[in-house]
């Protein structure tokens, strides 16, 4: 189909009364909607007298219409179990029956491995205190600070048996 004078005057007429592409497409017959869009661009034509079917919206301002939520409380709340901190574990190593301290060429299985110090200084050593089983590398309070509770999601903290705090890594 070529773009013939008379089929150019009605696309222009019919563009200046407001008609979409697509209906021009309808009127003119044999050619697209894409067709008649890059004809108005190549002819100039960008002004428009008003939409063939014009719709009112509505202003976004009236409809965003913002409403604060008020909550009612329904039930009083429940508190939060008080989770009471274990003491803190000690800061200096046990001496051995010898009265030195535990190193890694002196440690043994029963004994805490938890590090006191710097490794690259002399004053470097282990805790040395007895572990309850001879499979935990801590003692007691060390074993609190190097195994946190679990927890769940509500934020409360799960029993593991008679100590909470403690769980075994396997």
């Amino acid at each position: 189909m070529a773009w013939t004078e008379d089929r150019v005057e009605i696309l222009s007429k019919l563009w200046a009364e407001g008609l979409s592409a697509s209906q021009i497409a309808k009127e003119l017959g044999e050619v697209t909607r894409n067709a008649v869009i890059g004809k108005v661009h190549r002819l100039g034509l960008s002004g428009r007298a008003k939409p063939s079917n014009p719709t009112k919206k509505p202003s976004r301002k009236a409809t965003v219409v913002r409403t604060r939520a008020v909550r009612i409380p329904s039930a009083p709340r429940k508190q939060r179990p008080t989770i009471v901190a274990p003491p803190p574990p000690p800061i200096e190593a046990k001496p051995m029956a010898n009265g030195k301290y535990a190193t890694i060429l002196t440690i043994r299985d029963h004994m805490c491995k938890w590090p006191i110090g710097d490794p690259s200084t002399s004053e470097f050593r282990f805790c040395g205190r007895k572990t309850e089983d001879k499979d935990e590398p801590y003692c007691t309070a060390h074993s609190r600070v190097a195994y946190q509770p679990s927890r769940r999601r509500g934020g409360s903290v799960r029993a593991l048996g008679p100590n909470p705090v403690r769980r075994r890594l396997k």
